[in-house]
């Protein structure tokens, strides 16, 4: 991130926050797989508002907290456990636990509350990879969950409907087996994937390039793919 990035971000007002956290979750496919795996057998409006509720009480708790006392981890190290809540995720809609395992598969409410607490402390490290300025912070915070929740929200209207007028056609029964594969699949390769990365930050010299090449999947959103710049008239951004 070059030095005119960062003050160009320091200069963000609260509404380039918020446009910054509904861009990170419409195009964070790690959120959006799990959140696709939750309501995928889910029919009653109640219930997808009950479990996307517990969601974002628990990803709103660890954004907030994590990034107001600069709380961090490794980036692919959350980001790899993100990829495990997918695979969890498919896993239990394939009846894995019954299955394989013989148990029944725990509380799923509870379970979801937990991963949004994971997740919010992926969206709070990538938060806090801009030179953020205790001033006004709390404030800043909230416009980007508020995005964050807005970009959520769309994301949901398609795949509920998607889902929806799936489910009424005889296909959804011939195949929902086979998607949830595809769900844990792709949360396998995003977990192959920031393993990979975290490998490379870790050992650097097993590799033949620098760390520097090595771009992480998220790491140009927070300004570069946001299209960060200054207001002509207001100090702001774009």
């Amino acid at each position: 991130m070059s030095e005119a990035d960062k003050a160009k971000a320091l200069e963000a007002t609260n509404w380039d926050f918020v446009e910054l956290g509904a861009s990170h979750m419409i195009t964070g496919y790690d959120h959006l797989l799990f959140l696709f795996g939750v309501v995928f057998f889910l029919t009653k409006f109640s219930d997808i508002v009950k479990f996307v509720t517990a969601f974002t009480i628990g990803h709103s708790i660890t954004l907030l907290f994590a990034t107001l006392y600069h709380i961090q981890a490794n980036y692919y190290l959350i980001d790899a456990v993100i990829a495990l809540t997918v695979i969890y995720k498919a896993f239990d809609n394939l009846g894995g636990f019954k299955k394989y395992l013989n148990m029944t598969s725990p509380n799923l409410l509870l379970m979801v509350f937990v991963f949004g607490l994971i997740h919010g402390f992926g969206l709070s490290t990538r938060l806090q990879m801009l030179p953020l300025v205790e001033e006004g912070l709390v404030l800043k915070i909230l416009s980007f969950n508020l995005g964050v929740e807005l970009g959520q929200i769309a994301a949901l209207a398609v795949m509920v409907g998607v889902l929806a007028s799936w489910r009424k056609t005889q296909s959804f029964k011939n195949f929902s087996n086979a998607a949830n594969v595809l769900l844990m699949s792709l949360g396998a390769l995003l977990l192959l994937q920031q393993l990979h990365g975290y490998s490379h930050t870790s050992h650097p010299d097993d590799f033949g390039f620098s760390a520097d090449s090595h771009l992480h999947e998220h790491e140009k959103m927070e300004i570069e793919k946001a299209n960060l710049r200054p207001r002509s008239s207001h100090d702001s951004i774009d």
